[in-house]
């Protein structure tokens, strides 16, 4: 019974094994028991071992294995009064500290950051990436962030250092002079900068900043719903023009639609495009060297409603080598009696791919077959 008390009132192996993957510090848990002199030491790779006695940092140890002894713990050793060999068991906290890299930390502008643009003046923005940290001095992390935290763990600093990350990018944002619609194209020199701007306050705190990343650089919604018109008006360009060709647009897909007030619209289209609406924009798909209808006269200016929609197919006619029409059936009936409008008269009409020859299309093919035979020569 004694020699069991004994054993639990010494410590004689020291270690720490870690699977929590966000604990940077972890205490040693010594309460009521004394490291036994000459007990193991075992600090695995990312791993350094600080020992505080009596509040002061003593030693600090990296990866490897020791005999907690005198002559591998000076500091402690003279703290302790170890001198002349003495070798009794001694009270200290030691902590464990990580080492190895904490990865895909967060950091974001809470509130926008102002910025004077070249193009558009004063603008806000807002930006949010990710980092890397790594303890790489244990000894001053252990004075200057955690102190007597039994347990600390990332999030309990990265809140710090997303303070300190925002300030420097708000400066480096406000003295870059770089373009908002060209920061997409610069978050990597961008990142650099602000990586480099923040490692002096990051190595006060015994940390290092290995990786630093700009995801996103952002303006608000009102202004990027801006550009997005002033982008679409860049792509539409003459807005007369644009706005002939909706019209345009709008008809023809109505003269799509089943009844005859989609064939009504669309045989209305066929008359306007056939003389040319909106000032010669729209064009039928005849190529350049094929004669084109007339354009449309001019409206007077208190016309409101628009001309009636004729309810047949109507057709351009190449007369004298200048498109004329549109004329209807009984129209071409009269011009073919009149001997102007033969078999290979070229005809056009909506929704037809180019100039054909009167005989070829089928709608008017059956004119011909209903002529008598010519008159026999005397």
């Amino acid at each position: 019974m004694v020699l069991d008390f004994l054993t639990g009132e010494f410590i004689d192996v020291i270690e720490w094994v870690d699977d929590t993957r966000d604990t940077m510090v972890w205490r040693y848990e010594t309460r009521g028991r004394a490291i036994k002199y000459g007990a193991k030491l075992t600090v695995r790779e990312g791993q350094a071992a600080v020992f505080v006695h009596e509040g002061q940092l003593a030693d600090t140890f990296g990866p490897g294995l020791y005999m907690l002894e005198t002559n591998n713990m000076p500091v402690l050793t003279r703290l302790q009064h170890w001198h002349h060999g003495f070798r009794s068991p001694f009270k200290s906290e030691i902590y464990f500290v990580n080492t190895t890299r904490f990865n895909n930390l967060k950091w974001g502008t809470r509130n926008p950051i102002i910025a004077r643009d070249p193009e558009f003046g004063p603008v806000r923005l807002r930006a949010f990436g990710t980092y890397s940290m790594r303890v790489t001095d244990p000894a001053r992390f252990m004075s200057e962030i955690v102190g007597t935290d039994g347990e600390f763990t990332a999030d309990e600093i990265s809140y710090q250092l997303r303070n300190v990350i925002v300030q420097e990018f708000s400066r480096v944002i406000a003295s870059s002079g770089i373009p908002v619609l060209d920061m997409a194209a610069n978050t990597q020199d961008l990142g650099k900068i602000v990586a480099t701007a923040i490692e002096p306050t990051v190595a006060q705190y015994g940390l290092t900043t290995p990786e630093f990343y700009i995801e996103n650089i952002s303006l608000p919604d009102e202004v990027e719903r801006m550009l997005d018109k002033r982008t679409s008006m860049g792509i539409v360009g003459d807005l007369s023009r644009f706005g002939h060709y909706a019209q345009a647009e709008s008809m023809l897909n109505a003269s799509t639609r089943d009844g005859g007030m989609g064939a009504g619209i669309g045989a209305g289209m066929g008359a306007a495009l056939g003389m040319g609406m909106a000032g010669g924009v729209l064009r039928g798909p005849w190529g350049p060297a094929s004669p084109q209808p007339p354009q449309v006269p001019a409206q007077q200016p208190n016309m409101i409603a628009p001309p009636p929609i004729p309810s047949e197919t109507v057709w351009h006619v190449a007369l004298d080598g200048q498109p004329s029409g549109p004329y209807g059936k009984a129209d071409l009936g009269r011009l073919m009696n009149e001997g102007r409008f033969t078999r290979d008269t070229l005809v056009w009409t909506p929704g037809q791919d180019g100039w054909k020859e009167a005989d070829e299309v089928p709608a008017l093919a059956q004119l011909f077959t209903m002529l008598p035979p010519p008159l026999p020569q005397k």
